[in-house]
């Protein structure tokens, strides 16, 4: 048997997605959860062969939750309406086993579950599709300036910071602004986080 925790902040959507698992005969549900931190709670409690979450849920979201729950012996699977490939190269990187988008027919999600259980990774293909058609634009230094722009440093603090003077910093800036074809600091954090591409 397949034991299953479902993490989804949206109480109606949980409650089908559990009544769809507990049909299958390999499948039982053993804990809801409405966001990431009872997701982590659950997993460590019931130690389920698997977890299927949302990414956006209030207190912890499901890559949070993903983050943390690597020690542990469950695969995470991302069940989710956002194909952003900065929220699938997040996942990737916390070592989930799936990203599946909520609008799949309901039939797939039971055999994506299946082949995970078998030792597989299961990506919606629109996501590795979106993934790998774009690079980040940014050299390794106006990443750094992107991503104290993010921290809300003003131009002199970044200065300071990468000991540069006050006029390079407000080159990178316009470099920045160019490459990502936004006219603004709220506009380029904006794109940066979208696309995952602002380095931490």
């Amino acid at each position: 048997m397949i034991r299953i925790v479902i993490a989804e902040d949206q109480g109606m959507l949980l409650g089908a997605l559990g009544s769809l698992l507990d049909l299958e005969d390999d499948m039982e549900v053993v804990g809801k959860a409405r966001n990431g931190e009872e997701a982590i709670d659950l997993v460590k409690r019931h130690q389920p062969d698997i977890c299927l979450m949302d990414i956006e849920m209030p207190v912890k979201s499901g890559l949070e939750a993903a983050e943390e729950l690597v020690e542990e012996d469950c695969k995470i699977i991302i069940l989710t309406t956002f194909a952003r490939p900065g929220y699938f190269e997040k996942a990737r990187q916390a070592g989930v086993y799936g990203y599946l988008l909520k609008d799949s027919p309901s039939e797939e999600l039971a055999s994506s579950i299946r082949k995970i259980m078998n030792g597989r990774r299961v990506y919606d293909p629109e996501l590795i599709d979106i993934a790998y058609e774009e690079v980040n634009p940014l050299t390794e230094r106006e990443n750094q300036v992107a991503a104290l722009i993010a921290e809300g440093k003003s131009t002199k603090e970044i200065a300071k910071e990468l000991y540069l003077t006050h006029g390079t910093v407000r080159n990178y800036i316009s470099i920045i602004f160019d490459k990502l074809e936004v006219s603004n600091r709220i506009e380029a954090i904006s794109k940066l986080k979208e696309k995952g591409w602002l380095s931490t």
